[in-house]
């Protein structure tokens, strides 16, 4: 090769690499450009997002003016565009990890925010098509509905954005309920949730009852909140009882279609979930059993009514509803007139408190039993299918979790109905038939579990008969349940580690298997801080409330403290300052006093050093 032609070789590949280098550079320019902008969306989306919803809770909740709707009106236009200028960037400038990351519940939630564009830029018209679907789609409710639909999405998905950067699950959680337990004591000082003005104290008194599925209330439903209030309600127990990373990790699951690791782990330890493969499968499962067993049971509740409940059928359906929700999910909020132990139902077959105590005990039986319910069930069903597998069960195809707490839950109703039925027979149960004496005993057996529904007065009880009921307040529904108390699988361990004590057993056998020690000292120290904590509120109580009946505080201690909600009638008399103290007694006993304590230590790590085996003596 000539040195002419090698001269304008080199030259012409360091002019090609010169280009290349200059492309390189400029698409990763265009690159940071477009990844900084993507943030930027994401913050004034959920920035938006939450405007929205603010807006749409004000419009709702107040008796705005003209001035008030036009500036409604106009935040809410801007949330519009802001979500649709975000759709199209992500679909022209990130086109491949927009595709890749998004889900069928976010491309439906994408479409809709785009219908609701032409009747933003285009007038009506005189003659549409189709003018029902013109009629939707240029009707505020739908907007406002788009709108609030995908907030919600956004504001889930960045939830679990936060909790993906490795944030403290307890503490999350635990944050999570005090955001929600303030967002509803706001909700419920609007106008128009309540038929007249209330006390701020008494509002965040009723919305910790309610997110912390507890029931004690400080004022009457049925004559202080109207439609729109219950509803209030209603949103924060169904939120509290299923807990925000289930509602959160269900939006954004659908919403990206993935999940990090992290965010994964944490919700498959939060449902029990026994495999990363199974975690969707068990998820959808829960809240497709929440909503079914919570529909199946409003449409009973409503069949077994007695006439005179409810002025027409509208309102029958909506304390159908507003019950089922309150007993599944342990919450103990009535919003019938006088409670359960209206004469009209009292007077009835009973059935009502039958199906009570059904949705009663299917909330407190725990998710991660239904969990391996719904795999013995498959389990079963694909050795019936022709063809299926004929072998023999696995010898544990139920967990030694499941066996303790239906074995537990079992005993205590059975042991709580016959104390119920012999101590009160000739108290409150007096001039009742014997079918109505039994149907009691059933139900008062399991309310005090965690439910707090009243039938008969607390107050009339026996003194040996409150020693009972504060003892199954106490203990509660299962673990990872909606109920609360220490719950039935730590008095499991505890029984069983003592047994094996008294026995001089090794380990500690349960149903051939051996309770690991790890879950008998976590069980001992639940069972210590809840008597400690309880101690410190009674003693609390007693500075603030020397006037009040010493049974009557000790009662409500207990109620509040394990998430019962079943009171002696003294929770209106209360202080302010006892109404604040009993809010924080709720959110302990909903968040789990152990949880939180280990939530503020952080990382646990097992310490290097270890020590010599010493011991004390003990007796």
């Amino acid at each position: 090769m000539r040195p002419a032609e090698r001269t304008l070789k080199d030259l012409l590949n360091r002019r090609r690499w010169k280009l290349r280098l200059a492309f390189y550079s400029y698409s990763r320019q265009w690159d940071v450009a477009v990844e900084r902008i993507s943030r930027v969306f994401g913050l004034l989306v959920f920035v938006m997002s939450v405007a929205s919803l603010v807006a749409l809770a004000l419009s709702a909740g107040y008796e705005c003016t003209a001035d008030d709707r036009r500036f409604m009106g106009f935040l809410l236009r801007g949330a519009q565009l802001v979500f649709a200028g975000n759709i199209v960037f992500g679909l022209l400038l990130r086109t491949r990890s927009t595709l890749r990351a998004t889900g069928l519940l976010k491309w439906i939630a994408d479409g809709l925010v785009v219908l609701t564009l032409p009747a933003l830029f285009y007038p009506r018209p005189d003659n549409p098509w189709i003018p029902q679907l013109a009629a939707m789609l240029y009707s505020n409710y739908f907007l406002y509905s788009v709108l609030a639909f995908y907030s919600v999405m956004e504001i889930c998905f960045g939830v679990m954005r936060v909790v993906g950067r490795r944030t403290n699950p307890s503490l999350m959680m635990a944050g999570s309920f005090l955001f929600f337990i303030f967002a509803g004591s706001l909700a419920l000082m609007l106008p128009k949730c309540t038929y007249g003005p209330i006390d701020y104290v008494d509002s965040l008194f009723v919305s910790t009852s309610a997110v912390c599925i507890t029931g004690l209330t400080t004022l009457d439903l049925p004559t202080t909140f109207t439609p729109l209030g219950l509803l209030v309600i209603a949103l924060m127990v169904q939120i509290g009882g299923l807990g925000v990373l289930t509602f959160t990790s269900f939006f954004a699951i659908f919403f990206s279609g993935s999940q990090s690791i992290y965010n994964q782990l944490m919700l498959r330890d939060f449902i029990y979930s026994k495999s990363m493969n199974a975690l969707i499968p068990a998820l959808l499962y829960i809240l497709m059993f929440t909503l079914v067993v919570e529909g199946a049971g409003a449409a009973l509740v409503y069949l077994t009514l007695p006439e005179g409940i409810g002025s027409g059928t509208g309102e029958r359906l909506m304390i159908s509803a507003f019950h089922s929700l309150s007993s599944f999910c342990n919450a103990g909020f009535c919003y019938m007139p006088e409670g359960m132990s209206n004469p009209l139902l009292m007077g009835s077959n009973g059935n009502i408190y039958l199906v009570t105590s059904l949705l009663v005990f299917a909330g407190g039986i725990g998710f991660p039993n239904l969990v391996n319910f719904k795999e013995v069930g498959g389990h079963l069903l694909r050795r019936l299918r022709p063809g299926g597998d004929r072998g023999p069960l696995p010898v544990h195809i139920f967990d030694l979790n499941t066996k303790l707490v239906l074995a537990t839950t079992l005993s205590l109703f059975a042991a709580g109905a016959v104390a119920f039925f012999v101590l009160e027979y000739n108290n409150t149960l007096a001039g009742m038939s014997l079918y109505d004496k039994i149907v009691q005993s059933i139900f008062n057996s399991l309310t005090p579990r965690s439910a707090g529904f009243a039938s008969v007065n607390p107050a009339s009880f026996l003194n040996a008969t409150l020693v009972v009921v504060m003892l199954l307040m106490w203990i509660g529904g299962a673990s990872q349940s909606l109920a609360g108390g220490i719950k039935v699988n730590t008095l499991a361990a505890v029984l069983l580690n003592l047994r094996s004590i008294v026995s001089g057993y090794r380990g500690i056998p349960a149903f051939g298997r051996n309770l690991s020690t790890a879950s008998v000292r976590r069980a001992n120290a639940v069972v210590i801080l809840s008597i400690l904590s309880l101690g410190v509120y009674v003693f609390v109580l007693f500075i603030l409330e020397p006037a009040q009946d010493a049974r009557g505080l000790v009662f409500e201690c207990v109620s509040a403290l394990f998430t019962v909600g079943t009171s002696l009638g003294i929770t209106p008399a209360l202080s302010s300052a006892s109404k604040c103290v009993l809010c924080t007694a709720m959110f302990l006993g909903r968040v789990g006093i152990i949880s939180l304590l280990c939530g503020f230590m952080g990382n646990r790590r097992d310490r290097s050093v270890h020590f010599p085996t010493d011991s004390i003596i003990i007796n």
